[in-house]
């Protein structure tokens, strides 16, 4: 575990492994969007101007998300964790992302559906990256294994000294397959956006089953319901382009 990298000097302020995944995953993203803007017929000129749209959506939706899911369970107050450094939930961050980014699109005249195509990718790269920063916090790891593989997180957050299921790695594998898939159907998918909703939902539905998240309803997590509901939107946006493919033949 490598919580945190280094302390700028003189200013005793510290660099967090997590923090410096988030930015490594933004910028890993931005470079992959430009070409990806280029293909689906969008001025790529555009995406710099998008990418700050994005992570100011993102990183509210994931605090937001955060604050009011675990003040709501009584485990923190939602003032102190909305300002505090810690607490990022991706689908949070996605959610904020996505209305971003759609906020950004009427913003510069772009059309939104292009344009998430052209994210489609990045966005499973971005969140590759970003699980090896909760790897490397202790953060989000699953319930205790005896399989060869697992890992303890004396300083994690909360710490475990006894083996557990590195879910972080699990996640951040089937992600960078996912990018895989996307690269190799971006020319000829119906709905990249879609696909890439539809893949990760199902991922991190199963994956959850490894996760310590209390289940609410029907034996399910959170966020395998919201896993779940991406699926369905997913298959939505791809059969939304199919029927307007079928009508305009």
């Amino acid at each position: 575990m490598y919580p945190e990298l280094f302390t700028i000097p003189f200013l005793d302020w510290p660099i967090s492994s997590f923090g410096a995944a988030m930015a490594v995953a933004f910028l890993t993203g931005y470079w992959i969007a430009i070409p990806r803007m280029s293909e689906e017929g969008l001025d790529p000129e555009d995406a710099a101007n998008m990418l700050i749209w994005i992570m100011i959506g993102g990183v509210l939706g994931a605090k937001l998300y955060y604050a009011t899911d675990f003040s709501l369970r009584g485990e923190t107050e939602f003032w102190a964790s909305l300002f505090s450094r810690a607490g990022m939930v991706f689908y949070g961050g996605l959610i904020g992302g996505a209305l971003g980014g759609y906020a950004g699109c009427r913003f510069y005249k772009i059309t939104p559906e292009p344009f998430a195509n052209a994210c489609a990718i990045s966005l499973a790269i971005g969140q590759a990256i970003g699980r090896i920063g909760c790897l490397l916090v202790g953060d989000d790891y699953g319930r205790a294994t005896d399989l060869p593989w697992g890992m303890a997180f004396p300083n994690g957050l909360p710490p475990v000294d006894y083996p557990v299921h590195p879910t972080q790695i699990y996640e951040s594998v089937w992600l960078f397959l996912v990018a895989a898939i996307l690269w190799r159907r971006r020319k000829k998918s119906p709905s990249l956006m879609g696909e890439y909703l539809i893949l990760n939902g199902l991922g991190r539905t199963i994956i959850e089953h490894w996760r310590l998240n209390p289940r609410v309803a029907l034996d399910l997590s959170e966020a395998q319901w919201i896993g779940v509901a991406l699926v369905v939107f997913g298959t939505f946006l791809i059969m939304r382009v199919r029927g307007r493919t079928k009508e305009s033949a």
